[in-house]
C-alpha cells in the first residue's frame, strides 16, 4: 500500500484510478484499508476544491415544481394565495417562516435550500 497526500489536479486524478481499480474488490481483501483511506482522501480533496453551493431557494422551488408538474396556481395553499405564489416566484416577495415550513413540509425541499442566503421576512 502507497498512499500518499492529495495535493494537486495529478493527485487527485491518480487518486480515482486507483479507487476505480479497488472498487470491486472483497472487504476482507488485504486491500480494502487501501480503499477506505484513498476514498476519504479523495473526499476531503473534493471538498476544499469542488464545492458546490446550495442552491437559490426560489430556484430550488422552481426545480421540485418542474419535477412535479406543478403549477404556480399549486402552490396557493402553501403561500397563502396566488398572488403572493407569483410575488415570491419573481422575487418580489421574500418567503416568510410560514411558507418556509409550508413548502418544506409539501413539496420536502430541505429547510437548508430553503433558507441558504435568504433574509426572512417577518410575519
Amino acid at each position: 500500500m502507497n498512499i500518499k497526500s492529495i495535493r494537486t489536479e495529478k493527485d487527485y486524478e491518480e487518486a480515482l484510478q486507483r479507487v476505480d481499480e479497488l472498487m470491486d474488490i472483497n472487504p476482507e481483501d488485504e486491500r480494502f484499508d487501501e480503499l477506505e483511506i484513498l476514498t476519504t482522501l479523495i473526499e476531503n480533496y473534493e471538498a476544499k476544491h469542488y464545492v458546490i453551493d446550495m442552491p437559490n431557494p426560489i430556484e430550488a422551488i422552481k426545480f421540485r415544481m418542474e419535477q412535479e408538474g406543478l403549477k404556480q396556481k399549486d402552490l396557493a395553499p402553501l403561500f397563502g394565495n396566488k398572488v403572493r405564489v407569483s410575488e415570491v416566484l419573481n422575487k418580489k416577495r421574500r418567503l416568510t417562516l410560514d411558507m418556509i415550513r409550508n413548502v418544506h413540509e409539501e413539496l420536502h425541499i430541505p429547510f437548508e435550500n430553503l433558507l441558504n442566503r435568504y433574509e426572512l421576512e417577518s410575519i
